[in-house]
């Protein structure tokens, strides 16, 4: 491991062990504490009181505004997402998607004709696979591939600053190699 890698490491369990600190001592922050219903509530929280616990392991500082690079622009309103043609031509499509607690309707499924691959470059995002018992995790740098025909859904992405994809989509009578 990187020596700033270390570093970030120890920082953020410097930071969590002082928030656990005062959540022991101050009994109305360990009652919000326990109303957290989920890990963002916590992360919330956890900032509202001046601590930084929520970047991922080897996560850069998050960008703010801007179109430069991959992370940067604007967020989409919670409950949506924006997606941008980063490159098309007859045979691809590349999209930059960024999601702010996205979810797919209640019963709705892509049933896509082209094959898609999504890599996660920030953030984390919950997909179900029609057949598959239990949704997929994905975390930054997680990567997957959904044939085309496959039905799909997002269950979740994460809050601000959001879960940024690149999906990658060519036509189903192109042979893919998993």
């Amino acid at each position: 491991m990187a020596e700033a890698q270390l570093q970030q490491f120890l920082e953020k369990v410097s930071q969590l062990n002082a928030f656990v600190a005062l959540s022991e001592a101050d009994p109305t922050v360990r009652a919000a504490l326990a109303a957290c219903s989920s890990h963002h509530e916590v992360v919330n929280l956890a900032r509202d009181l001046g601590f930084a616990i929520g970047r991922r392991w080897g996560e850069p500082d998050v960008p703010v505004g801007g179109t430069a690079g991959l992370l940067g622009g604007e967020l989409p309103p919670p409950g949506q997402e924006r997606a941008t043609v980063l490159l098309s031509n007859a045979h691809l499509r590349l999209e930059r998607i960024h999601s702010n607690q996205a979810c797919s309707p209640e019963g709705f499924w892509y049933d896509q004709h082209e094959h898609e691959w999504v890599l996660l470059l920030q953030g984390s995002a919950r997909l179900t696979l029609e057949g598959e018992a239990l949704p997929r995790a994905l975390c930054r740098g997680d990567h997957l591939l959904i044939p085309a025909g496959t039905r799909h859904r997002v269950e979740a992405t994460d809050p601000d600053p959001g879960t940024v994809w690149l999906a990658l989509f060519w036509p189903a009578d192109c042979t893919t190699h998993a």
